[in-house]
């Protein structure tokens, strides 16, 4: 009698098992709300990474063309007035930011990376000037917030480059 009860009690077992399978309703809304707050919480830091992504390429711009300013002055008597002069391989537009060359002469240059989306990126401006001791100066600046308009950067023969007071030096 004790092998039949036993049998009897393991299929009993086996036939429960098979029964409570799959998942409750219960569960499935707690996993799916589980998911939409980490979800909502993540998205603004991925946004944030996105647009920093951005801002990396007319930060590295701004950098290189300040550098090729200094290198295309010392070859010729003024700075380069249009970015194909200076054969660095850097547009006038990209998908995110407009760049142009402003006010170039024997002394002083600047350089402007405007972005397209004022709503979410930065704009960066630089510029390389000759002080009185024949040595260069040069100046990265960005915007404190977001911006369509260009940071203000100082350029002098006595004081060098600086980013005015509403405009931040890159770091």
């Amino acid at each position: 009698m004790k092998t039949e009860l036993k049998a009897k009690f393991l299929q009993h077992i086996l036939n429960k098992k098979n029964e409570n399978e799959g998942f409750t309703l219960i569960e499935l809304l707690v996993v799916i709300i589980i998911i939409g707050i980490l979800s909502a919480i993540a998205l603004p830091s991925f946004l944030n990474q996105a647009a920093k992504a951005k801002q990396s390429e007319a930060k590295t711009y701004v950098g290189s063309v300040n550098r090729a300013q200094q290198s295309y002055r010392i070859e010729n008597t003024s700075f380069a007035s249009d970015i194909g002069a200076l054969e660095i391989g850097i547009p006038t537009t990209t998908p995110h930011y407009n760049y142009a060359i402003g006010g170039a002469s024997s002394t002083s240059t600047l350089f402007t990376a405007l972005a397209k989306d004022a709503t979410s990126l930065k704009s960066f401006a630089g510029g390389v000037v000759i002080l009185g001791t024949g040595q260069t100066s040069a100046a990265a600046c960005q915007t404190t917030g977001v911006s369509a308009a260009a940071p203000a950067v100082t350029l002098s023969a006595t004081a060098g480059g600086s980013c005015a007071s509403e405009a931040n030096n890159m770091r």
